[in-house]
């Protein structure tokens, strides 16, 4: 049987673009290497899947890397309105939450997963999971795609025919839910250029990092990127430590960029505000508040009156890690020492645990407005494959969901263009 679209990857990319096509009235295939689709997904916002966010097109795109410009097409096409409806429609509530992030009501994200799948089934595309893709190659005007049933303990192999392929398997963040490349193997076969690969939205560690840190998480802090001693991002919100690092919402927001200047051999710091709300002038003021009302002067602050001092400005835990990285510590210079924490940056957590991988089909091989490749007519890539990325808050599934939307609808309206003129 030829097939009008066969999507490869059954992630939120490629679910939405099989959903959209057959909807538009194509025959759809769907390969997915898993026994199920969305495995990534079930994973994502710690279980609870943030779908997507309530900024404008104007704020989104600061969140959007390399280049916003390329995803504008696609954004307008598939908003963030137009995804919360798509799956409101389905019959799967949402709540807005702190900052504008939007999940799903029952803050289980399996219940995104399967309402993909609902929607893919009403839509008529046929679902084959437990196919692992080995190689795409164009024969004529069709395309062939061979594939062998990694579920089958015969190795069983097969191929399917189609007129358009939409490749969306994702990158190699997370190997464990299926992530192999395999879509970055699928573009080199047609010479379509690719971006250097890195892990993005990934833990940062800190030479002679303290394990006292571990398991601290602080809210509303400060978080300065400084590569070869030039301060590059400035990000404010929460921060964690943790076994890999230091990661949480402004910690992932500068990894992008550090991981990329680490790769490159540079020199990667951070430093950590404490208080970014207020000035060294006003911190000390503050301190100076702090220690009449404590009924003390700087000439008597010995070390049991400063940890009392600092209880009143931090939490208790990270008390003892800051008295370690600020030997010498005194009144005087407490307020620089708060507003400037520093972490020299030795090395980050790999694909294992990264959130998204940047790097990917190069934007240049690709026509932004309907997702298919320059030189490969039929040929659409969506998703995490693309050297698209964005920062933590749902501007990855966005991204994903109204890539996958546009290449699914380009596909078919392709197709159903081609099958009026043969009429």
């Amino acid at each position: 049987m030829l097939y009008d679209v066969l999507v490869i990857g059954g992630g939120a990319a490629g679910m939405m673009a099989a959903t959209k096509a057959a909807r538009a009235g194509c025959s759809v295939v769907l390969l997915e290497r898993n026994p199920f689709c969305g495995k990534k997904i079930n994973i994502t916002g710690k279980g609870r899947c943030n779908l997507t966010n309530t900024r404008t097109w104007d704020e989104f795109a600061t969140h959007v890397h390399p280049s916003a410009n390329f995803l504008r097409s696609a954004f307008y096409s598939f908003s963030n309105k137009d995804v919360v409806s798509f799956f409101e429609e389905a019959g799967l509530k949402t709540v807005v939450t702190q900052g504008g992030r939007i999940f799903p009501e029952s803050m289980r994200a399996a219940d995104v997963s399967q309402t993909l799948v609902k929607c893919m089934e009403e839509a008529g595309v046929e679902i084959l999971c437990g196919r692992e893709v080995l190689s795409v190659c164009k024969e004529g005007e069709v395309f062939r795609c061979n594939y062998i049933e990694s579920e089958s303990k015969m190795m069983a192999s097969g191929s399917i025919m189609a007129q358009a392929v939409i490749v969306t398997t994702g990158g190699l963040s997370y190997p464990g839910t299926g992530s192999t490349g395999r879509g970055y193997d699928i573009a080199e076969s047609f010479d379509i250029q690719l971006e250097p690969l890195f892990p993005s939205l990934t833990a940062l560690m800190p030479w002679q990092y303290d394990p006292a840190l571990k398991g601290i998480a602080l809210e509303n802090v400060g978080l300065t990127l400084v590569v070869d001693r030039t301060s590059v991002q400035i990000e404010t919100g929460d921060l964690s430590f943790t076994d890999n690092g230091i990661e949480g919402s402004i910690g992932f927001r500068v990894s992008r960029r550090a991981v990329k200047a680490l790769i490159a051999g540079q020199k990667v710091e951070l430093e950590l505000d404490l208080k970014p709300a207020l000035s060294l002038e006003q911190l000390a003021a503050r301190i100076k508040r702090e220690m009449e009302s404590m009924q003390i002067d700087a000439g008597r602050m010995g070390p049991v009156l400063m940890r009392q001092l600092l209880a009143r400005l931090m939490p208790k835990a990270l008390i003892a890690p800051f008295i370690t990285a600020n030997p010498g510590l005194t009144v005087n210079n407490l307020p620089s020492a708060l507003k400037v924490w520093r972490f020299k940056i030795h090395s980050y957590t790999g694909y294992e645990r990264a959130v998204v991988t940047a790097g990917g089909v190069s934007q240049k091989e690709v026509v932004a407005k309907t997702l298919c490749a320059r030189n490969v007519p039929g040929l659409y890539f969506a998703g995490e494959v693309l050297d698209l990325d964005g920062d933590t808050g749902g501007y990855n599934l966005q991204i994903a969901f109204s890539t996958g939307s546009l290449a699914g609808e380009s596909a078919a309206q392709k197709i159903l263009k081609q099958r009026v003129s043969s009429e």
